[in-house]
Parts: C-alpha cells; sequence; structure tokens
C-alpha cells in the first residue's frame, strides 16, 4: 500500500512539473525552455544586430521555425544574416535614420517589470530608447510581449508604444518596415513552403505588396504542417501591406505604400510627446499535415 501511494506521489508529481515553461535571464537575452526543450531566445543586446529579437523559434516536438541564428552555412542561406535573426521589429526609415540595416540602434534600459514565467505562459515588458545613427535619442519605446502555450504550438502576442522625444519625428515609405519574420529553411517557397494570405492569394510575388489581414508562412517537417501565421492587430492605427519573398521572409508593413506599389508616397508623423501603438499576433505551430489550416485553427 505505501508503495502504491509512493507511486502514485512520484508520477503525480512528475506530471505537475512537466511541460512546464522556464525563463533564464542572462546578461544579454532571456531563454525560454518548455521542460528542457528549447522554445525561444529574446536577445535585448546584441554588438551587431542593433534591435531586440527573438532567434531560435521552436515549436513543440523540437523543430525550429526560424532560421537557424546565426545561420548555419551547411543548412542554411547566410544572407541578411544581421537583419533576419528571427523575430523583430525593424524600421528602415525613421526621421531618415535606418534600424533595419542597423545603423539606429533601439537601446534596452530596462525591464518595466520583472520578466515573468508561469507552466503556460512568459510575460515581459521592457523600456528601450530608439537612437539615430548620431546617438540621440528621438523616442521612448515600451514593448511588451505574451507568449502562450496552445495545443500544437505558441502564439505570440508583441505590442510596441513609440512616443517621440524630439519635433519631426516620421516613419518612412520603405519596404524594409514593421514585425518580420525568417522562417526556417525546410520552410520556405524555395524548399517547397507555401505562402498564404487572407485574400486567398498564394506565393511570394502573388502576396507581396498586398494589404492583407493575415498572411501564413509553412512548410511540411517530418510529418507536421510546422509555420507562422502573422496577424497585425485590427486595432492598429494602419493596416498592413506585405513583404514577402521565396526565400523565407514576412514582413507586416504599414509604413510602406509607394514602396509596396500601393499608391503615393506615405509618411506617419508622430508628433513629440504623443504615442504610435501597435501591435501583432504570430501563431507558431507544428499541426498534422491533414488537419485544418492555421487560419481556421486560430482565426474564428
Amino acid at each position: 500500500m505505501k508503495r502504491a501511494l509512493l507511486t502514485w506521489f512520484l508520477l503525480s508529481a512528475s506530471s505537475a512539473i512537466a511541460d512546464e515553461l522556464k525563463l533564464e535571464q542572462r546578461e544579454d537575452r532571456l531563454v525560454i525552455t518548455d521542460d528542457l526543450a528549447p522554445v525561444a531566445e529574446y536577445v535585448f543586446k546584441d554588438a551587431k544586430i542593433l534591435r531586440p529579437y527573438f532567434a531560435n523559434v521552436h515549436v513543440p516536438g523540437g523543430l525550429r521555425v526560424t532560421r537557424t541564428h546565426p545561420p548555419d552555412p551547411d543548412k542554411d542561406a547566410t544572407d541578411h544574416a544581421d537583419m533576419h535573426p528571427g523575430i523583430w521589429f525593424g524600421f528602415g526609415d525613421v526621421s531618415g535614420h535606418d534600424f533595419w540595416r542597423n545603423k539606429g540602434r533601439i537601446v534596452h534600459e530596462r525591464f518595466l517589470l520583472e520578466p515573468a514565467a508561469t507552466a503556460d505562459r512568459v510575460s515581459v515588458s521592457t523600456v528601450s530608447s530608439m537612437q539615430g545613427q548620431d546617438g540621440m535619442k528621438l523616442a521612448k519605446v515600451l514593448g511588451a510581449f505574451i507568449l502562450s502555450r496552445l495545443p500544437d504550438g505558441w502564439r505570440l502576442d508583441w505590442n510596441l508604444r513609440i512616443t517621440p522625444l524630439v519635433d519631426g519625428f516620421a516613419f518612412g515609405d520603405q519596404e524594409e518596415m514593421g514585425l518580420g519574420v525568417r522562417v526556417g529553411t525546410p520552410l520556405t517557397e524555395k524548399e517547397g513552403g507555401v505562402i498564404t494570405n487572407s485574400e486567398h492569394q498564394s506565393t511570394a510575388s502573388a502576396t507581396w505588396g498586398q494589404p492583407a489581414a493575415w498572411c501564413d508562412y509553412s512548410g511540411k517537417v517530418d510529418g507536421k504542417r510546422v509555420g507562422v501565421l502573422l496577424v497585425p492587430g485590427s486595432g492598429n492605427p494602419h493596416a498592413s501591406w506585405w513583404h514577402n519573398r521565396d526565400y523565407g521572409v514576412l514582413v507586416a508593413n504599414p509604413f510602406g505604400r509607394k514602396a509596396m506599389k500601393q499608391g503615393e508616397e506615405s509618411r506617419i508623423v508622430v508628433k513629440k510627446g504623443e504615442s504610435y501603438s501597435f501591435n501583432h499576433t504570430a501563431y507558431l505551430y507544428a499541426i498534422d499535415s491533414a488537419g485544418k489550416p492555421a487560419w481556421e485553427r486560430y482565426l474564428r
């Protein structure tokens, strides 16, 4: 009887701690694991990539959904290694400063609240400064993300609020603006992957520059459909056009009307002391290839 009770207790205890999200804070990053399996790294200090980003994002089963960072030259294309680290916010033109190509920088200053993890959720909030190529502070950036468990992957909600500290602050018109994802090499269109958007358009060329409520980029790995469904928030100040490429890039861009061949040049001015806020949700998944598409599973 005692042995049976002990066995029951041990099994219950092991079940209680299984599949538990953990958060390790290092000098330059937060390392997120799920019962010791890798999930993602949130990097907030990097000598080469001068903005925060998520790298080496995995879905359940140990499948990598973003490109290896740094890229593995034996398995991955190595282009844009310092611009496409995984999942990131980047801005090619803010008041003439280039934050996409690592000329301007978004400098992490502190965590607004202590990063926290529960069994099914990680929450992080940050305070950063947007600094121009001359080192001048252009804006204060409040960032917040929540990573939460799905039955077949993760939901990442990422919000930014940018408050200018100077007059004349403006988002310019370029294709390299907004929230970007570089998917894992096996998911790319070049390797048989598929891009689909809310307008039922498919392929990188057909979806590039088009307005859409969401885009999905996925491919088959080990009998699973693995991918990223990227959804700009419906309450964002401006809708997104899409900068999608067959080599694995997916970018939701609300700032590039002319660059995306959709009309006259756009320039979004934000007054000093006011704020521009926007949010995105990324569904990172590994589902049975015969199951419902990601947008039917998550967007109801």
